[in-house]
């Protein structure tokens, strides 16, 4: 739960007592490779904070294609916000790509720290707002952003993943084919 005091007083200093309170909201899950977090129609109740391993977060569409929506590592949140916040079935799937481990927070208890504390309010916020902020420059990046811009964007800004996420993910994420991928890895490292 150490990781967790570290994550939020990033944001916002705790008092002993108030961290007390806070991981009584928290459970601690261990996750395997290739094991589901969330599959389409599951009752979304859950929020996860990352404490170790990789994850990818995508829509199936009618036909079956993967469309990934984001990877999370370290320190991230994830979870079909949609589902999560309206408490609707599912509509994403999460998956687990490597062996880690995810701190669970129910909407009710996200809620109650929320209005409990103005500190983690304010934590929230800051992550939602965070989050929404790098949505919108994945959104314009697909929109607007050649291959090339959009690989060198992704490793810029996740380095650490581009070892350890499959190729064939990586060029789903970036909407490029396999080969495109490959091209522009070689192009990356020959400069």
């Amino acid at each position: 739960m150490e990781k967790l005091r570290k994550h939020i007083e990033e944001i916002t200093p705790v008092s002993d007592d108030e961290f007390e309170y806070i991981k009584t909201f928290f459970t601690r899950k261990k996750v395997k490779k290739h094991q589901y977090l969330i599959q389409e129609g599951d009752q979304a109740n859950v929020e996860y904070l990352i404490i170790s391993g990789i994850y990818r977060v995508y829509y199936l569409d009618n036909d079956g294609k993967e469309h990934i929506i984001q990877f999370a590592g370290e320190n991230w949140w994830m979870a079909d916000y949609n589902a999560y916040f309206n408490q609707k079935e599912a509509s994403l799937h999460i998956t687990c790509m490597e062996e880690g481990e995810v701190l669970c927070l129910k909407l009710h208890g996200r809620e109650k720290l929320a209005a409990d504390l103005h500190k983690m309010e304010h934590f929230f916020r800051v992550k939602l707002t965070r989050g929404y902020v790098a949505l919108q420059r994945r959104i314009i990046s697909l929109l607007s952003g050649t291959p090339q811009q959009r690989y060198e964007e992704f490793s810029a800004l996740y380095p650490h993943m581009l070892q350890k996420i499959p190729k064939k993910y990586i060029a789903e994420y970036l909407g490029v084919s396999r080969e495109t991928l490959s091209r522009l890895y070689s192009d990356n490292k020959s400069k």
